[in-house]
């Protein structure tokens, strides 16, 4: 089998671990940060933009804890990549509302991250696990800078001192060349999914069909690493890439 395929291997863990709890904790914080983000104080967008912050923070730290103390968890494969589109689409999504950004930029990023996903957990259902790309990685570092860069008040310096607007204009467009560079990178690194995709279907066919004429043959499973990849196709280390699952 191809070197970025490694079968899913699980064991039996709790679901009432600190791994899953900041999984949740990121969901719960995905309405908070609507509704700050939603408001017309300066002081409550820049706490929408530090709540984004801290749920981006426990995508990270969830998938370590899963990692390093033996926490994965069916729970955890299917709610943490649920939990991260819900924080990046909806950001995405109130930046387009708030006319920071156009709305074609957020529907295809949502298509490419929704269908990649189902893509992947179709994989998964397979027992295969895609090891993450450099293109998924670099494209999930540009989203969340542009987010953040974007998600920050800005329109605050002018109304603090007006010598301050060509700031405020440059870090927005800084922002919004962030983003141009992540759906780059979003669209790219999906089309590549893809193809890879294709390739590794028409792999697992074959090895299917050998297995048939050779019952007797082991399994050509790549258990030579030491397990299945703990990153997902984006690169993230959250616990559903710990799981194999996309995010």
């Amino acid at each position: 089998m191809n070197d970025n395929v490694s079968r899913v291997q699980t064991r039996r863990v709790s679901n009432l671990n600190v791994a899953n709890a900041l999984t949740v904790t990121r969901i719960v914080l995905v309405p908070v940060f609507i509704y700050l983000a939603l408001r017309p104080s300066y002081l409550e967008r820049l706490l929408a933009f530090v709540v984004f912050a801290i749920a981006a923070i426990t995508d990270k730290l969830d998938g370590h804890l899963a990692r390093s103390r033996g926490l994965i968890t069916d729970f955890g494969r299917i709610v943490d990549p649920i939990a991260d589109k819900a924080l990046t689409l909806s950001a995405f999504a109130l930046l387009s509302w708030q006319a920071v950004l156009p709305w074609w930029v957020t529907i295809i990023i949502a298509v490419r991250e929704l269908g990649i996903t189902w893509l992947r957990a179709a994989f998964l259902r397979r027992g295969v696990v895609v090891a993450a790309a450099y293109a998924g990685k670099v494209k999930t570092l540009l989203q969340i800078l542009a987010l953040g860069t974007l998600l920050i008040p800005w329109d605050y310096l002018p109304a603090l001192d007006p010598a301050y607007t060509w700031l405020a204009e440059a870090l927005v467009s800084l922002g919004l060349v962030l983003t141009g560079a992540a759906l780059a990178v979003t669209v790219y690194s999906g089309i590549m999914y893809i193809v890879d995709g294709m390739r590794i279907s028409k792999e697992l066919d074959t090895q299917a069909d050998g297995a048939d004429q050779a019952p007797g043959e082991e399994e050509g499973a790549s258990d030579e690493d030491g397990g299945p990849s703990e990153q997902d196709e984006d690169g993230h280390s959250g616990q559903g890439a710990a799981h194999g699952v996309a995010s």
